[in-house]
């Protein structure tokens, strides 16, 4: 599923949907539920997009490419207009139900439905193999979450044997949450020790018998985690499949922020380097990354920097990245640029007064993110301590505590903001 509008995480997702956002400098968010896809054995993919398509079909299109051998595709499918409706996708479950036709050429038993917009590893095989098992209809990847840690997740009671009798659409009453604690038989189960009772809270990973699937979508809900998923309980079976890894949603600035720094710990939550589990994304072919006289703390650079003379604390440097003499950045997520400037594109920046893209000379910046072809100019001062939420000036933004110069920004020399 990668069609939502991601108003949360504006300004980011001012040009692009949120599985198109990039992370850890040179991946997109739709990257990783494809990777765990392909990962697991699983080849035969589709995408169902909506808002601001085009940066993600392009990255789409540009890297996922099967051979006519194995029988694996990525199908795109947009919003669109048909004899049966003109109405784009009215929520999660009317997006597939708009699509049904579509699946009905592939000779399949069950439907595995993603988010694009989640970062954790996950072999689908094991949810699979469950849920063949236990003979469920459906079955939803649930978390363990600590009850103190809830707030605005869905929750499930689960029984012994894992089978669902309840939801709860994000509940904020204490006693209903402490209601909805495991069971001490199903906390043993679990692989990590609990130090506080937990909650089972679903993760938006739904697998459907297909039979199941098709019968649940005869009607006019839009929406699997608030109406299907509830409206199927007592009528079909229903199980829960723990899932104890690392898991987050990237829904607001602050997860996506958290989420990319969290990746410069010595031991990161999310790894990007287990062997024969590879992360896919669009192969660039850029040089290796320059980097030159510089202090560097828990770092992570991508492909074909140039990084000169700079002091880099905690910070995600993306792909094509210039950082130049005297920059001074911590707590930075730098998404990088699409393009290296040519000499002729240099001098119309001087021609016209403008920054060159990347960051210039002399700069301090702390706690931001900069998006894709921002232009910083020398001498400039970024952070956004002691500022309101929601502040905005000069084309850059304040949300959820972090600074944001938007995708293309130019922020001219000697600004201090």
């Amino acid at each position: 599923m990668g069609g939502g509008r991601g108003s949360r995480l504006y300004p980011l997702t001012q040009e692009r949907c949120k599985p198109a956002v990039p992370l850890a400098a040179k991946f997109r968010l739709v990257d990783i539920p494809i990777s765990n896809c392909l990962n697991s054995g699983i080849n035969r993919i589709f995408l169902l997009t909506q808002f601001n398509t085009a940066s993600l079909h392009r990255h789409i299109q540009d890297t996922y490419r099967f051979d006519p051998f194995t029988g694996g595709m990525l199908d795109i499918l947009s919003a669109e207009q048909t004899e049966r409706g003109d109405n784009w996708y009215q929520g999660t479950a009317d997006a597939v139900r708009q699509n049904l036709h579509h699946f009905a050429d592939y000779n399949h038993d069950l439907v595995l439905i993603l988010s694009g917009d989640q970062l954790y590893r996950m072999d689908y095989r094991r949810i699979i193999q469950q849920h063949l098992e236990t003979k469920a209809e459906v079955t939803i990847a649930a978390l363990p979450v600590p009850v103190s840690k809830v707030e605005g997740l869905g929750l499930m009671r689960v029984q012994d044997n894992l089978e669902i009798s309840e939801f709860v659409e994000k509940p904020k009453d204490p006693k209903i949450i402490e209601g909805l604690a495991i069971s001490d038989g199903l906390s043993s189960q679990l692989d990590a020790k609990q130090t506080e009772p937990c909650c089972l809270a679903s993760m938006g990973i739904y697998l459907f018998n297909r039979s199941t699937l098709v019968r649940s979508l005869e009607n006019t809900m839009t929406d699997f985690g608030k109406e299907i998923i509830p409206g199927l309980l007592g009528r079909s079976r229903l199980n829960a499949f723990i899932f104890e890894g690392y898991w987050e949603d990237i829904g607001t600035v602050r997860a996506f922020f958290e989420a990319n720094l969290q990746l410069t710990d010595p031991l990161p939550p999310f790894n990007f380097f287990l062997p024969g589990q590879p992360i896919y994304t669009h192969p660039r072919y850029l040089p290796a990354s320059k980097i030159n006289r510089c202090s560097i703390n828990h770092v992570i650079v991508g492909d074909g920097c140039i990084v000169t003379d700079s002091y880099l604390r905690r910070c995600v440097i993306g792909v094509r990245s210039v950082l130049r003499e005297g920059a001074r950045l911590e707590n930075v997520v730098m998404m990088g640029a699409d393009y290296f400037e040519s000499d002729e594109m240099l001098a119309e920046n001087l021609r016209r007064g403008r920054p060159d893209i990347g960051i210039g000379a002399n700069c301090v910046i702390r706690n931001a993110i900069i998006d894709k072809n921002a232009r910083i100019g020398n001498n400039v001062v970024l952070d956004p301590a002691g500022k309101p939420a929601d502040y905005e000036a000069m084309g850059l933004y304040i949300r959820d505590g972090v600074l944001i110069a938007p995708k293309g920004a130019i922020v001219a020399d000697n600004t201090v903001f």
